[in-house]
């Protein structure tokens, strides 16, 4: 690793350690006593949240491709009234094997006349009406700044990390991650991040049909589905899992609410090769400091799925701050200060946040609960003052982030396929 990533890595991590509690026990019913937990075997041991458990019944299973759930009038009446706004273009490939991304044997012309994505990155529709691909920002200087796959159940101290530094980001969150760990989901709007969308199951979406494909993002964040639920808010932006999209599933992402958003640049992160990730965020860098971004800024794909992924985050962290001028969520470098369709939920402007506002505001929040919503969220601060600067071992040791271990969502990401990279 490059000597200031490592010293960079190493201050980070010192300063995420005035972030862990002392061992009391532990409160997983609200959002801010969640996000107190920094053991990562607590984290993410299941827990019950009512609003999801009684809901239960009302999505698909965690992880299965979604379909429009029997006697869901509303789902099928939502799915009706969108067809007419779909193109008549074929799924890609042949399920199952397409779902996770195999699309031998397809015949795909090459001049691409659907803008797939996943076949020569096209990011510009050849539909018409449909806006193009958010893969910059127009800031100079800047990076949008953000993280797929969330919300990983072990978190907390890289968004204690992130709130040392008084930074926000953009998660995209995957809708059976946020059913399995809700609290973990509310922290994102406690501490202020934008929340958009990554589908329900984490599939190719391009490999789907159109009731499947309306079905993972329906599901995953809108009208009283599961991110609503959850988080109270509805997302008006989502990024398509590994890139895939294509024009028929950027019109019902369109038709649904939502824009597209991809990247620039690839950290690699999800394949936890330690050499190629640091020679990706080495990249980026050397184009920042070259001039690459002096007119407009850039996008980075990189994830929250593992502890290494995280850890990487922290270690490039002062890095990329030296390299770039700011370091924004994508909705704040696109100056979209309203980024859900719920009124009151506000992203501060670009001028405000390099300015030192970093955080938009929650109109009606009393004393932690949303007015119009089921979920808890407080807006307080997560910080705790520690007994020790030192982590230990054992079964209720504090843990930071630790390489030498992937931890328990690694598990998780094995057990459903592996079906999570981007």
């Amino acid at each position: 690793m490059h000597l200031f990533a490592s010293l960079s890595g190493l201050l980070g991590l010192i300063s995420a350690l005035a972030f862990l509690p002392p061992a009391v026990a532990q409160d997983r019913t609200t959002e801010e006593g969640e996000a107190q937990i920094t053991d990562p075997n607590v984290e993410c041991s299941p827990y019950t949240y009512p609003p999801v458990a009684q809901a239960e019944n009302q999505f698909p299973p965690t992880w299965t491709v979604a379909t429009i759930l029997p006697d869901d009038t509303a789902a099928q009446s939502r799915y009706n009234s969108i067809q007419g706004h779909i193109p008549d273009i074929s799924p890609k490939g042949t399920q199952p094997q397409s779902l996770s991304g195999d699309f031998s044997g397809f015949s795909y012309p090459s001049d691409d006349p659907d803008c797939w994505w996943t076949f020569d990155h096209c990011h510009d529709p050849k539909t018409p009406g449909i806006p193009i691909d958010i893969t910059t920002v127009p800031e100079p200087g800047t990076l949008g700044y953000g993280f797929d796959d969330g919300p990983n159940c072990s978190h907390n101290i890289f968004y204690d990390f992130l709130q040392s530094q008084d930074q926000t980001a953009t998660m995209f969150y995957i809708g059976s991650n946020v059913m399995n760990f809700p609290l973990e989901a509310q922290r994102a709007l406690a501490d202020g991040h934008q929340v958009c969308a990554h589908t329900w199951s984490h599939r190719y979406m391009t490999a789907l049909t159109n009731e499947q494909a309306f079905a993972e993002f329906y599901y995953s964040e809108t009208s009283l589905e599961m991110i609503k639920l959850v988080i109270g808010v509805t997302p008006t932006c989502w990024r398509p899992p590994y890139g895939d999209v294509d024009d028929r599933i950027r019109a019902i992402a369109q038709a649904m609410g939502l824009r597209t958003i991809i990247w620039q640049y690839d950290s690699s992160d999800w394949l936890g090769n330690a050499t190629e990730t640091d020679a990706n965020y080495q990249a980026l860098i050397d184009a920042a400091t070259s001039g690459t971004f002096d007119d407009v800024g850039t996008i980075f794909l990189t994830h929250e799925i593992t502890n290494f992924t995280m850890s990487e985050a922290i270690s490039w962290y002062g890095n990329l701050t030296s390299a770039f001028k700011h370091l924004v969520p994508v909705g704040v470098a696109l100056n979209i200060t309203n980024p859900y369709v719920e009124d009151g939920y506000t992203l501060p402007t670009f001028a405000q946040y390099v300015n030192g506002t970093h955080v938009g505001s929650i109109v009606g929040s009393v004393n932690g609960t949303t007015s119009d919503t089921s979920a808890t969220v407080s807006t307080a601060s997560h910080t705790a003052t520690t007994t020790s600067s030192t982590p230990t071992t054992g079964t209720n040791a504090a843990h930071i982030l630790p390489i030498n271990s992937v931890g328990w969502l690694v598990i998780t990401a094995s057990l459903v396929g592996g079906i999570l990279s981007a």
